[in-house]
């Protein structure tokens, strides 16, 4: 399918850069999930496993780990040291917890907040091109019936691991250590976060690298904002979910100029006809 970036205006107003700004729609996704209760079910149905989870794995590693970094860091560091240790360890179990949640918990849950929530901006036909609907569902969620493509919201990115791992030293540089490390995260993350998209769309390897070069900054600004609502303690499968809320409000805004510039470009003048007297 090609695809081709929507046009849009040369100038715009403080308040459309705003609406515009890649970073706010993971947090919009905090408020839009929170005025849906009909997203509410999806995460019941994880919140025990996924809290108990993320308790696990931060006082594991807070027990083992953060004393050590701690001592390492504060080298180069001192008191800052502690400081520092604590949004790495953070910053660890975020990726520790993310890699679980989303292997054996939460993947298919995902696909199911960003299909419903774009059957809730209508487009149910964009959804309906990778899973069945049931018309007849009382809410965007009950419409949600059997996938019938690969439903991956995210897939397992080896790259973006060993990147994680190489850049973790980062975190050693004082006050700016992390917000460069989230930034640098943030440019493999940020495109992840659309992988449903892009396989509701069916684009090829080149159209879909097209599309995100494109893009390229907005989806490094949402996926820093994303790593760090990650490092939120106990809460980061909340967010997890609300981020993927906010990835299908992007794709809700995408979609409607994508569609209003086809149907724009379809619309032609009339030609011209010159009647003979």
């Amino acid at each position: 399918m090609s695809l081709s970036r929507s046009p849009e205006p040369r100038t715009k107003t403080p308040a459309r850069l705003l609406s515009d700004a890649s970073w706010l729609y993971p947090l919009n996704g905090v408020w839009y999930f929170l005025a849906h209760p009909f997203l509410y079910p999806l995460l019941r149905a994880r919140l025990l496993p996924s809290l108990l989870l993320s308790v696990f794995v931060l006082v594991i590693l807070f027990t083992w780990t953060y004393i050590p970094q701690v001592l390492f860091l504060a080298i180069w560091q001192g008191h800052v040291a502690w400081v520092n240790a604590a949004f790495l360890v953070l910053g660890e179990g975020a990726t520790i917890s993310a890699l679980l949640f989303e292997a054996f918990l939460v993947d298919e849950t995902l696909v199911d907040v960003f299909d419903a929530v774009l059957i809730n901006e209508g487009f149910s036909d964009l959804v309906s091109g990778g899973r069945d609907l049931d018309l007849e569902g009382e809410t965007p969620v009950k419409e949600l019936g059997k996938p019938t493509m690969s439903a991956v919201y995210s897939p397992f990115s080896f790259r973006q691991i060993l990147e994680f791992v190489l850049l973790l030293p980062l975190n050693f540089i004082p006050i700016i250590g992390i917000p460069i490390f989230l930034v640098l995260t943030g440019y493999r993350a940020g495109p992840l976060q659309h992988w449903r998209y892009f396989k509701l769309l069916d684009l090829s390897k080149k159209e879909k690298n097209e599309f995100i070069s494109q893009r390229k900054l907005r989806y490094t600004w949402f996926g820093t904002v994303h790593l760090a609502l990650q490092l939120i303690p106990v809460l980061s499968m909340f967010f997890l979910l609300t981020s993927a809320t906010g990835s299908a409000l992007w794709v809700a805004k995408m979609e409607h100029r994508r569609r209003a510039s086809t149907q724009a470009s379809q619309v032609l003048p009339p030609q011209y006809v010159d009647e003979p007297v």
